[in-house]
């Protein structure tokens, strides 16, 4: 099974029939099927249906078979709000009392929520962001069992059928701006689940680490301390360019390589964007890191096998850009090319292989794009905040196929299964498919 896996990541991401976690297999956003290209939620055309959602969350919908998983939490009192579009407050959300932090399951045929668990009612240890949720990380799953987090609140197991089957308390895990410490912003990082490990990043005020947990029993397996700021990106498993897999992080003083086995560190970077998000994808035989934020917008392509400091062995880097990185999007590489957007909508798009820049080109006005794209049938999906959805024809020309609203601010990243596109807004879930 491990060779198997190393072969399909080290040549190609196939399209799979399941959503494991954030963005699907090895955080690729490479779906199965043909998504429609238009849609209406006023008329119902190509709305298969669509789900109210209570609470406030942001974390993506994963699908396994013909369930489908999410999370959100729930206020006490009142409703949640949040303050969407480009600004720079970094003040938290203050005095919002209790939440109920919840886990639902729905029949990913029609809808339906099958169960739905309460995995903690408290008053959470970390305020939130005003742009943020306390729901953020994505769940997980194998087909056995879901991971989910829910950051300071801890670490869960849960059965498909809702059994909870593990809990760990990961203490407090403080994302907040290093600049000013007292600008908590919540948590946001996603558990993602390989085989027998729950892998977690906490890169947070005090005491970030990286740390492997059995997936059966929740028993810690390795934990490997790092030193960086916050940050915001879920790690991922990818090829290490020896036949083997490797954990590898974003960060601003810490890009990395981490052996899967054990968490030894393979190799390192400092960036140049000082509060990362991206997660590290994969494709074409390259690592691809960006961010976007502070000293400047790297985007790094690395060999797998790269070993060591970086800064002084820069054979490893393939190449790099240090003015065309992502700030919030994870970004999209299909069939040779890789697409970077901002989230003010500038969209640049290169050759993946040379690092050549293809075309750039600005996606609709000034709203904010938070969710990262998704592609499927030679069609890429990018949805901005106020839940407006371009779909484009991949390849190295610029051409939009369709336009289509929502009614609702999307800031998660939707999941693409079996030509259905599973998109949260800001009160439902939608499953848009033919």
């Amino acid at each position: 099974m491990r060779r198997l896996t190393v072969c399909l990541l080290a040549t190609s991401f196939l399209h799979a029939e399941n959503w494991p976690q954030y963005r699907g297999i090895a955080a690729s956003g490479l779906g199965d099927g043909a998504p429609p290209l238009r849609w209406n939620t006023e008329t119902g055309e190509n709305i298969r249906w669509k789900t109210p959602i209570p609470g406030l969350g942001y974390s993506s919908p994963v699908v396994w078979g013909d369930r489908l998983f999410l999370t959100t939490a729930v206020p006490a009192k009142g409703d949640a709000e949040v303050k969407l579009g480009l600004y720079g407050d970094i003040k938290p959300v203050k005095n919002e009392g209790a939440q109920s932090f919840q886990v639902l399951c729905l029949d990913r045929r029609t809808g339906k929520i099958l169960w739905q668990q309460t995995a903690v009612q408290t008053t959470p240890k970390i305020k939130r962001h005003p742009k943020s949720s306390h729901a953020n990380p994505t769940p997980a799953t194998d087909g056995q069992r879901l991971i989910v987090s829910f950051g300071s609140e801890g670490l869960y197991a849960y059965s498909l059928d809702g059994k909870l089957l593990w809990k760990k308390d990961l203490g407090v895990l403080d994302s907040g701006y290093y600049v000013a410490p007292d600008a908590q912003w919540g948590f946001a990082s996603s558990p993602i689940l390989h085989e027998d490990k729950v892998i977690i990043q906490a890169d947070v005020q005090k005491n970030s680490f990286l740390a492997a947990f059995d997936a059966k029993t929740g028993k810690e397996l390795w934990r490997t301390p790092r030193q960086d700021v916050p940050t915001f990106g879920t790690p991922a498993v990818l090829p290490n360019g020896e036949g083997g897999l490797q954990v590898v992080v974003n960060g601003w003083k810490h890009m990395g390589g981490y052996d899967l086995a054990t968490g030894k560190e393979r190799w390192r970077l400092a960036g140049t964007g000082d509060i990362p998000v991206p997660t590290p994808v994969f494709a074409n035989g390259l690592i691809v890191l960006t961010a976007a934020h502070g000293g400047g917008r790297p985007i790094y392509a690395i060999r797998p096998d790269a070993k060591g400091d970086l800064s002084q062995n820069k054979a490893a880097i393939a190449w790099s850009q240090d003015r065309s990185g992502n700030y919030m999007q994870t970004p999209l590489l299909a069939d040779g090319i890789g697409y970077f957007c901002l989230d003010n909508g500038v969209m640049t798009v290169f050759e993946l292989t040379s690092g050549e820049r293809l075309y750039q080109q600005r996606l609709g006005t000034a709203s904010g794009f938070t969710s990262s794209p998704v592609a499927a049938a030679g069609r890429l999906y990018i949805t901005n905040e106020d839940g407006h959805t371009f779909v484009l024809q991949q390849g190295k020309e610029y051409k939009v196929l369709a336009e289509n609203e929502l009614g609702e601010p999307v800031m998660a990243t939707p999941a693409v299964v079996d030509g259905t596109l599973y998109l949260r807004g800001g009160r439902h879930l939608f499953a848009i498919g033919q």
